[in-house]
């Protein structure tokens, strides 16, 4: 194993709307699809479907969503040996899509806030190279595992999604800090601004125009490719994955980012977050292209 994922395993609601209902509003949308997600899992699915050896650590009920998402992650070449069963439901997010492929998400975490420290102690991390962490489940659990990571020599990964205060000595460790420019523009007035909040290295991802890779060095913009829209739910996600591949493939940040932005331009061309993600093959073939 070469990518550990520590996050969200949730099973997504969703449901197509003609646009987002304003306050006291009722919009009438399509039939409800139910598909993987959280994302932790689809981190962890993203990364294995481009061949990277991947463990996902998370929490999940006893109930037919949690019977989901350990079938999406197993079928799809990720290990569940860390994925503990809770006594809480699992957790739901439910999402409307809009015809622009833009989503909008509530998340209720249920077994993700179980997650702990000793789910984190329960890790062999001789075979670890690149933890990838996110913030839809507990921040001292991630802020555990990112300090035993770095002690270990594995490169700790923050997708600081959604944002949240996390310890200045966890922020300090991580090589990248990963955040849309949304998240971005919260936390610094600009990207430079970003290494000041203590990581080494930060990536901000860029929606349609791809994503910003800022080092002590400076900020280089990496361009995404045209692509037809059709569901931006699970983009960033997977985006974080194939950053991951690179880290743990031997690449520079800035190889990785280049690489995770054509992930995650092609993911947004098909419907669902995890369904959506594409092989290491398509990926090459749409280079070919």
């Amino acid at each position: 194993m070469t990518v550990l994922v520590l996050g969200s395993a949730n099973a997504d609601l969703v449901v197509a709307v003609p646009r987002r209902p304003a306050g006291g509003e009722t919009v009438l949308g399509g039939d409800t699809v139910v598909l993987p997600g959280g994302k932790g899992a689809n981190t962890a699915v993203a990364a294995a479907r481009l061949g990277a050896e991947v463990a996902f650590v998370g929490a999940v009920g006893s109930d037919q969503y949690g019977e989901l998402l350990r079938g999406s992650l197993s079928s799809s070449g990720v290990r569940t040996d860390f994925v503990r069963t809770s006594s809480r439901p699992t957790g739901l997010a439910y999402i409307t899509v809009t015809p622009d492929g833009e989503n909008a998400i509530v998340v209720a975490p249920g077994a993700n806030s179980d997650v702990g420290v000793s789910d984190v102690e329960a890790v062999r991390w001789d075979d670890v190279s690149v933890l990838v962490c996110s913030l839809e489940v507990p921040v001292p659990t991630v802020a555990h595992a990112v300090e035993v990571a770095a002690s270990r020599g594995v490169r700790p990964v923050l997708n600081l999604s959604p944002v949240v205060e996390v310890p200045a000595e966890t922020l300090a460790l991580l090589d990248p800090l990963i955040v849309n420019e949304h998240e971005a523009a919260s936390l610094a007035p600009s990207f430079e601004g970003l290494p000041a909040l203590g990581p080494k290295s930060a990536v901000v991802t860029l929606g349609s125009r791809g994503a910003a890779v800022v080092t002590p060095s400076g900020v280089v913009e990496v361009d995404a490719p045209v692509v037809s829209v059709v569901d931006t739910t699970g983009a960033g996600d997977a985006f974080a994955g194939a950053l991951a591949v690179g880290l743990s493939s031997g690449w520079s940040l800035e190889e990785s980012a280049r690489f995770a932005v054509r992930v995650a331009a092609l993911s947004v061309t098909s419907a669902g977050a995890q369904p959506s993600y594409p092989t290491l093959e398509r990926v090459r073939e749409d280079r070919k292209e």
